[in-house]
C-alpha cells in the first residue's frame, strides 16, 4: 500500500508487515483530541497570517468539528495503514471537506506536530497526578490530626529508636507526597515551550505567528531552537522521572504498612476491602494492595530506564526511535495514577492499635535520648552525657529491667545529676510533649500542622 503523506517519492508500496511494525495508532490514538485542538489552532493562525482564504478556514474549522464529533463518538473509521493518529484525522478530514483539508500541514510537520500534541496531553495528564497526589495528602492529614496524640514507635535501621506521635509519622509520608507535587509542577513548566512551527527540523519560510499559537494553546513560550524542539524529549523523561519517585514514595509507604500490619509488629490493620486471603490458609489476611503497589513500582522505573536508552544515542534532530516514546510514558502515568488513587482509598481504613504502639514506644530504651539531654542541660557536656547513658543502658541489659525501672539511688551512682524528676523525662508520652520545636513530633504541633494542611487542601477532595 502507499501512503499519500510521503509515496510521492516511492514507486513502491509499503511492505504489510513493515506497516504492522511500524504503525503507532494503536499508542497514539489517544492523542486524538489534542491533535485536532491543535491543528484548530494551527489552521486559525494561518488564516490570521493570510495562508488560508476565509473560506477555506471555515470549511476547515467545521470539519474538524465533524471529525471530533465522529471521534468521541466511536464512529470514525481509524486505520492503522495510515500510520499515526495525526494521519487518520487528516485523511478523515479530506474526506469530509475535500481536497482543502490537506492544507491543514502548511507550515508545519509531523516531527513538530508530534511534540505539541504529547506535550499538550501530558501537561493535562500532569495536572491530574496533582490532584491526586492533593487527595491523597488531604487523607494523611485527616488521619494524622484523628492520631495526633497517639504514641507510636519511631524507628531507624528497622530498629526501634525514639517515641514519636503516630500523627508525625502520617505527616512524613505527606511531606514526601509533598515535594512529588512540586517536582510535577516543575515538569509541567518545563514542557511549556510551544514547538509547533518548528516544521521537520529547520522552521518554515511561511511568516507565521508562533506567539499567536502558543497563547492559543496554554503555552507559555515558543520555543528558542527549531532544532532541538522537535527532538527534544527531556520533559518525557522528566515525567517519567517524576512518576518513579512518586512511586518510589508510594512503595516506601507500602512497605511500611505490610511490616505493621505483620503480627510480629501488630501496629495496625486495614479494612478488608485492601486485603486479601490464601487459597489454602484460612486463617490470612494479607495486604496485598500495598504488596501490588510496592511490586508495580519496578514498571514505572523501567520505563524511566526505558526512555533513557532510548534517547542515549540518538542524534540531532527527529528519528524514528522517538515514536517509542509514547507507549512507555502513557503507561508510567497511568501506573502512578492508579496507585496513588488506591493508596489513597486506603490510607482513611488504617487503624492504630494504640495498646501495642504505646507497648512499644517504650522499649529497646527509647527514652534514652531523653536522658542525655537531662544531663546536658544540668551541664554535662553531651558527649559525655551520651557516653554515660550508654553505660546506663548496659546497667539495664544486665539486670533486665528497663530504664523506668532503676531505682533512684542506683541511677545516682553514674551521676550526681541524675534527680528524682528524671522519671517523668523518660516516660515516652512525656518526651514527645518536649519536643516542640518547628518540625518535632510534640502532638501539640502534630494536630496545628495536620489542621492547617487540611485547610489547604480541602479543595482539592474528592476531584
Amino acid at each position: 500500500m502507499k501512503n499519500n503523506t510521503w509515496s510521492g517519492r516511492f514507486i513502491k508500496g509499503i511492505d504489510s508487515d513493515v506497516l504492522d511494525f511500524s504503525q503507532s495508532l494503536s499508542v497514539d490514538l489517544v492523542l486524538y483530541d489534542v491533535d485536532i485542538r491543535v491543528t484548530e489552532v494551527h489552521v486559525e493562525m494561518l488564516y490570521k497570517c493570510k495562508h488560508l482564504t476565509k473560506s477555506d478556514f471555515q470549511k476547515i474549522v467545521s470539519g474538524l468539528k465533524k471529525v471530533r464529533k465522529l471521534a468521541d463518538s466511536g464512529k470514525l473509521p481509524w486505520s492503522v495503514k495510515l500510520e499515526d493518529v495525526h494521519m487518520n484525522i487528516e485523511n478523515s478530514l479530506v474526506k469530509i471537506i475535500g481536497p482543502v483539508g490537506k492544507k491543514i500541514h502548511l507550515g508545519r510537520s509531523r516531527n513538530d506536530l508530534v511534540t505539541t500534541d504529547l506535550r499538550l496531553y501530558l501537561r493535562e495528564l500532569s495536572e491530574f497526578i496533582i490532584i491526586r497526589l492533593r487527595n491523597l495528602r488531604f487523607s494523611l492529614a485527616k488521619l494524622a490530626k484523628v492520631y495526633s496524640s497517639d504514641l507510636f514507635p519511631g524507628y531507624t535501621h528497622l530498629q526501634i529508636a525514639q517515641p514519636v506521635v503516630f500523627g508525625h509519622h502520617l505527616l512524613a509520608w505527606a511531606e514526601m507526597f509533598a515535594r512529588d507535587e512540586k517536582r510535577i509542577e516543575n515538569t509541567m513548566s518545563l514542557m511549556n515551550p510551544l514547538p509547533l512551527g518548528s516544521a521537520a527540523m529547520s522552521g518554515t519560510s511561511l511568516k507565521i505567528d508562533r506567539k499567536f499559537v502558543a497563547k492559543k494553546l496554554g503555552f507559555a513560550s515558543v520555543s528558542n531552537n527549531s532544532m532541538d524542539a522537535v527532538s527534544d524529549r527531556d520533559y518525557v523523561i522528566d515525567l517519567a522521572y517524576s512518576n518513579s519517585m512518586i512511586m518510589m514514595h508510594l512503595s516506601r509507604v507500602c512497605e511500611e504498612i505490610v511490616l505493621w500490619m505483620n503480627p510480629q509488629f501488630n501496629l495496625i490493620d486495614l479494612d478488608q476491602g485492601f486485603c486479601t486471603g490464601s487459597s489454602i490458609m484460612p486463617q490470612k489476611k494479607n495486604p496485598d494492595v500495598a504488596e501490588l503497589v510496592r511490586g508495580k513500582t519496578g514498571s514505572v522505573y523501567g520505563n524511566l530506564v526505558g526512555l533513557l536508552t532510548l534517547m542515549k544515542g540518538l542524534p540531532l534532530t527527529y528519528n524514528r526511535d522517538l515514536q517509542e516514546d509514547k507507549e512507555q510514558i502513557f503507561t508510567s502515568v497511568d501506573t502512578t495514577l492508579s496507585c496513588i488513587e488506591i493508596i489513597c482509598k486506603m490510607i482513611p481504613t488504617i487503624v492504630l492499635n494504640k495498646q501495642r504502639a504505646s507497648e512499644l514506644s517504650g522499649t529497646s530504651f527509647s527514652t534514652a535520648t531523653d536522658i542525655a539531654e537531662y544531663l546536658s542541660l544540668k551541664g554535662m557536656p553531651f558527649r559525655e552525657a551520651h557516653h554515660l547513658v550508654g553505660k546506663i543502658v548496659k546497667y539495664c541489659e544486665d539486670k533486665h529491667c528497663s530504664l523506668g525501672e532503676i531505682p533512684e539511688s542506683e541511677f545516682q551512682k553514674f551521676s550526681s545529676l541524675i534527680e528524682t524528676d528524671i522519671y517523668k523525662k523518660i516516660i515516652p508520652s512525656n518526651t514527645v510533649k518536649m519536643r516542640t520545636n518547628k518540625g518535632d513530633t510534640a502532638p501539640k504541633l502534630v494536630e496545628k500542622e495536620a489542621s492547617i494542611l487540611i485547610k489547604a487542601l480541602k479543595k482539592y477532595e474528592q476531584k
